[in-house]
């Protein structure tokens, strides 16, 4: 069973240990997928769902349980992500999106209130900053200190309250996060400070100094660097966002003979829907009348429209271009394109790259770890140093300056950026681990047809004999295989057509299976076929052995047209290459990859295309139950070859799955998306490149996070401790420390959204 939780507390790798901990009390067994960023988690796990919410809601965790989904898909990385959908199955809009800008909101609301209240507090307490009044007041400080701490007890009653919540929680489960140090540092100057008020004469002279400040400018920059945090990190999922905002609103619906605008989410599977040019496809379907162009940049990232005819599949969120059309109905709600896009993308981004498994492990220990070192810290001084407050101010600022949050943010900021970013660009990556293996490939496995080619054959040439030109030849193959339902025959029909070719219906017909066709046209009998009808009906192949070599060498297949028994030429047709596979191919190889080329075609065919596409190795005759043993043989060889895998038919799929990475052709089977890693939306090669690009760059900058964040705490710490004070007198404020604490978690977030700037340099078609 699959069940979804909104667990609004979800912060920082503290919270998700908690929540770990809390789900495998329950079910040991069960598997967790947790996304701090939007505070949604999945859970497969064979106990209801209530039990799982009670012993959340025991550590502090409340949930909330929208939906429960049974089963699963059958992926191992598959997760279906609950949206926020209205009954009918409408439209899918992140949950969150309101939540989080009132939860903004609250947070600045807290920071403009300890803000406030802290101004009367730091004039207070200006006697311990300028020389001569700490001795006028001496008589007053009594009042002082305790007005201060009333005011400074109001900011952390409120403003801090979600820390010392935080942190009462955390201490009866036995753990620790960010708000356990914040609630100790804190606590720790305020207790310490109201004690001095109302009895310093239990502190020798030199150790009654008072730290209200210290408190509430903390708990001030702290809140502010939230809020600021919390606005970047809305940011990180614009990509997601700007797919959500561009679906239609309303929908042109005919029922009953009638046009009818309605709101998107009424419309049902089985509608036929209106799109005129200029206006969005407001749901998936299939065209069923009229014709036009589309852009479909929106799903796919390829700027040139597509054209669409009866039979056509669109998209909901494309852009119709150019004319009206009509289609029917096949999928609304989260069932379409756009919403199953999206989904994946959340799905991938509450995933962990494998660089993420030692933050976790140095997580689980920094909070702990932290609060000896200030233990530590504060008896040091006090034993060598010359006042308590000394050891008090260092403690604290160590408590302060100690940020695990840099190091949770580190790797999910990264990869929530890069994943959206790749969605932008119609690469949609399954998890988090793909795309840190993708970045290393060393070797890629491109099957030849649908992938570097276009996995439909087209027409390329009409070579004419004496006494025919290449119009008249073109014309008599295309009406000939006008009514033949072959795929060759399919190509020089369209051939034709797109020739401007003006071909007629033929006076009769007669499919001859396994050679091609006979038909009369305009009282001539025409044959259009292979080798084996000519060889059948007598005809002469001399004449055609030149040119039946080259079209093989080209990986061309040719077929024989005659007229009246009589040679009239040769038809030649061939799965063409897309428009960028040799531009992607190149640029594989300029990034030291590896290109190999499989394909079930003999070694000639295979041979010509590899050549024309500029790959010198080949596999070739594979049979598809081959095709995943071949993978393996690569990744064997050498003993450390990273293999990726690009295909899009049923026969890819054991391969797909084999492969380090899968990249599987959106265009092709539901098969071979579902084994796939990586699906490339767009069905172009240069995705592929794209989708490597994307991820060397993001497991750049998670790298860059990381060892900012690793820097800032091995830096900060020491400092704080009051390492530098015996030599050279520095002592680091807790009130910079609480600045510099907020400041690391708001440069690790800055960092990661510097990937929604990236643009791929290598691709040039």
């Amino acid at each position: 069973m699959n069940i979804q939780l909104k667990v609004p507390k979800l912060s920082c790798e503290g919270c998700v240990r908690t929540v770990t901990q809390a789900v495998h009390s329950v079910d040991p067994t069960a598997q967790l997928a947790i996304d701090t960023q939007s505070k949604w988690i999945s859970v497969e796990t064979t106990q209801p769902g209530e039990a799982i919410r009670e012993a959340l809601a025991t550590v502090g965790y409340p949930a909330e349980l929208p939906s429960m989904l049974g089963g699963h898909s059958g992926h191992e990385h598959r997760r279906v992500e609950q949206l926020d959908k209205n009954e009918e199955g409408g439209s899918a809009e992140p949950m969150e999106v309101g939540e989080q800008e009132a939860a903004y909101r609250l947070t600045m609301r807290k920071f403009y209130f300890a803000a406030a209240v802290a101004v009367p507090v730091l004039l207070l307490m200006l006697s311990d900053y300028i020389p001569g009044l700490r001795e006028a007041s001496m008589p007053y400080m009594g009042v002082i200190g305790i007005a201060a701490a009333v005011l400074s007890l109001l900011i952390l009653a409120w403003s801090g309250a979600q820390f010392f919540q935080g942190a009462w929680h955390n201490f009866r489960n036995h753990s620790a996060n960010m708000d356990t140090l914040i609630a100790l540092g804190t606590g720790s100057a305020w207790l310490y400070s109201t004690v001095v008020a109302v009895a310093p004469g239990l502190f020798p002279k030199a150790s009654n100094g008072m730290f209200f400040d210290v408190a509430v400018i903390v708990i001030a920059l702290v809140l502010l660097g939230q809020a600021l945090e919390a606005r970047a990190r809305g940011r990180a999922n614009a990509a997601l966002e700007k797919l959500l905002d561009l679906q239609a609103k309303t929908a042109r619906v005919i029922r009953d003979g009638k046009e009818v605008d309605l709101p998107v989410e009424q419309v049902e599977v089985g509608d036929t829907v209106l799109v005129r040019p200029g206006e969005k496809v407001p749901v998936d379907g299939i065209v069923t009348d009229g014709e036009s162009a589309v852009d479909e940049a929106v799903v796919t990232g390829e700027s040139v429209p597509v054209d669409k005819r009866p039979g056509d599949a669109v998209v909901g969120a494309t852009l119709n271009k150019t004319g009206a059309f009509t289609f029917r109905v096949t999928k609304v709600g989260q069932e379409t394109a756009l919403s199953q896009i999206v989904q994946l993308v959340q799905q991938a981004q509450s995933t962990k790259v494998p660089i993420a498994r030692l933050v976790d492990m140095v997580s689980s220990y920094f909070v702990p770890g932290v609060a000896i070192f200030a233990i530590l810290t504060f008896l040091a001084w006090f034993n060598f140093g010359s006042a308590l407050n000394l050891a008090v101010v260092t403690a604290v600022t160590v408590l302060i300056i100690a940020c695990p949050c840099a190091l949770g943010l580190a790797a999910p900021m990264g990869l929530v950026v890069g994943l959206g970013k790749a969605a932008e660009n119609g690469v949609l990556v399954r998890n988090g681990e793909a795309l840190e293996t993708a970045s290393k490939l060393t070797t890629i496995v491109l099957d030849k047809t649908g992938t570097i080619t276009r996995g439909r054959p087209a027409l390329t040439d009409v070579l004419p004999r004496a006494g025919f030109t290449a119009e008249e030849l073109l014309y008599l193959a295309a009406t000939a295989d006008r009514r033949s339902e072959h795929p060759l025959a399919t190509a020089i029909v369209e051939g034709a057509r797109n020739s401007g070719i003006d071909f007629a219906e033929p006076e009769a017909f007669d499919s001859l299976p396994g050679q091609g066709v006979r038909a009369t046209v305009g009282g001539r009998v025409v044959l259009v076929g292979n080798a084996r009808l000519m060889e059948t009906q007598k005809v002469p192949m001399q004449e055609f052995e030149s040119d039946v070599a080259r079209l093989s060498d080209a990986g061309k297949t040719a077929m024989f047209v005659t007229v009246d028994n009589r040679p009239a030429g040769i038809v030649a047709v061939a799965d063409t290459i897309k428009a960028d596979s040799i531009a992607a191919i190149h640029a594989l190889q300029k990034m030291g990859i590896e290109v190999v080329m499989m394909t079930g075609d003999n070694e000639r065919t295979a041979r010509a295309i590899a050549a024309q596409v500029g790959i010198e190795r080949v596999l070739a005759e594979v049979l598809p139950e081959d095709k995943a043993r071949q993978v393996q043989l690569l990744q064997a060889k050498e003993g450390s070859r990273t293999v990726g895998m690009v295909g899009d038919g049923v026969n890819d799929a054991p391969a797909l799955a084999q492969a380090d990475v899968g990249f599987a052709i959106g265009t092709g089977t539901d098969v071979a998306i579902e084994a796939a890693d990586v699906t490339l939306v767009g069905g172009s090669l240069q995705s592929v490149v794209y989708a490597i690009e994307v991820s060397k760059a993001t497991l750049t900058n998670i790298k860059q996070n990381l060892f900012g964040a690793f820097v800032y705490n091995a830096v900060g710490i020491p400092i704080a401790a009051g390492v530098f004070f015996p030599l050279f007198g520095w002592l680091l404020s807790p009130m910079v420390a609480g600045g510099a604490m907020a400041l690391s978690s708001i440069t690790v977030v800055l960092n990661a959204n510097r990937l929604r700037l990236f643009t791929p340099k290598t691709v040039e078609v």
